[in-house]
């Protein structure tokens, strides 16, 4: 995983209690919104001491970082392992697009967590935006190799093109007809491939 400014030393180390806030939190944070949620809601649901949250973590943007940082580990182990499945190329921007549906067509579907982040954390210098930033440059650069591999014209614009249906069907997902955004991505993406 690529580095941001600010991350902090806490990152690399695992324990049951720094995954059970870590798992809490992402919960939470995520179904009821970061800055509505305190350090001691996610210490009490967790069931942890306020000693052992700060051996883990600095405060809550430490945590906050901690819960965007293991949201992007999960999705690049998922798309890792649908690289190794497809081969790659067109099969794997399949494979990417339907997951997204899936995933906006999902119980408690409440949006794309990052977005949601950068709403809440508007200041692009705030290490939490920058962890939003990494996500999002890391899902854009592998979308762009991707498509430079099927030999696309421009793989830079058509990665941006992607990149904007994702944003849009996970909106629209949250506020309408999720189905729609699901099937809307998927088609979106399937003509980007066969434009290039």
């Amino acid at each position: 995983m690529t580095e941001t400014k600010g991350a902090p030393a806490t990152t690399g180390r695992k324990s049951a209690a720094r995954e059970r806030l870590l798992t809490t939190a992402s919960r939470l944070f995520y179904t009821e919104g970061i800055r509505a949620v305190g350090v001691d809601r996610v210490m009490a649901e967790a069931d942890i001491a306020r000693g052992t949250f700060y051996r883990h973590f600095d405060g809550k943007d430490d945590l906050v970082r901690g819960y965007l940082d293991a949201t992007d580990q999960d999705i690049r182990a998922r798309v890792a392992v649908a690289a190794e499945k497809t081969g790659g190329g067109a099969a794997l921007l399949d494979v990417v697009a339907h997951s997204i549906g899936e995933q906006i067509c999902g119980p408690g579907f409440r949006g794309c967590p990052f977005i949601n982040a950068a709403a809440e954390y508007p200041d692009r210098g705030c290490p939490i935006h920058q962890a939003v930033l990494t996500h999002r440059e890391w899902f854009r650069q592998l979308l762009e190799d991707t498509l430079a591999t099927m030999g696309v014209a421009d793989p830079r614009q058509s990665a941006d093109l992607v990149v904007a249906l994702r944003d849009g069907a996970m909106v629209a997902g949250y506020l309408g007809d999720s189905r729609s955004a699901a099937r809307t991505l998927v088609q979106g993406v399937g003509l980007v491939v066969a434009s290039g």
